[in-house]
């Protein structure tokens, strides 16, 4: 990734009709056990021998209430002017910025561009005097849980009945990283 053309920006009216752009497919590898001792969260890494793909359905959602919003926000990464990763924050009860979503265009991830994405939502929840970042995963996303620990955060809870609808998915992280 030539980092000369990487821009990261705060949606506007004009990049709405780009903001899924980045909503690729993603390797399910495997699955995240988690395990609770001495008040610690810990977890191993169980990988499956056979893997295949998966994708969120794009977001479908007022995009114009995060536009110079004070409560969220979606910043959006630019390879020139191609729509190239995506992250959305809002304000959270418990004073943490939470990450509604994270979106790297497939031929951009492991390039440090997840990275400029997260310093962007660190960056907007320190301007509102926020105590950490926030977020959920569900325990199938392997590749997103390894990037969440190498970003910085740990895990801080687990829920097995928020995806009780979803055959595939045994349960629900929470990831946070406090600043």
């Amino acid at each position: 990734m030539d980092r000369a053309n990487i821009s990261i920006k705060a949606l506007d009216e004009y990049s709405i009709s780009v903001v899924n752009e980045a909503n690729n497919p993603f390797p399910v590898i495997g699955k995240i056990i988690p395990s609770f001792c001495d008040g610690v969260w810990t977890y191993e890494e169980q990988l499956y021998e056979k893997t295949h793909e998966t994708c969120f359905p794009d977001d479908s959602l007022d995009w114009q209430a995060y536009i110079n919003s004070e409560d969220k926000q979606v910043f959006l990464a630019f390879d020139d002017k191609i729509c190239i990763g995506q992250i959305r924050v809002v304000k959270d009860w418990n004073r943490f910025a939470y990450i509604e979503n994270i979106a790297v265009r497939a031929s951009y991830r492991q390039s440090g561009l997840g990275h400029l994405l997260m310093e962007a939502a660190e960056t907007w929840a320190n301007e509102q005097s926020l105590l950490g970042l926030s977020l959920e995963a569900q325990n199938d996303n392997v590749m997103a849980c390894r990037f969440y620990a190498k970003e910085g955060f740990a895990l801080g809870g687990v829920d097995t009945l928020k995806q009780t609808g979803n055959p595939n998915i045994d349960m629900t992280l929470y990831w946070y990283k406090i600043f």
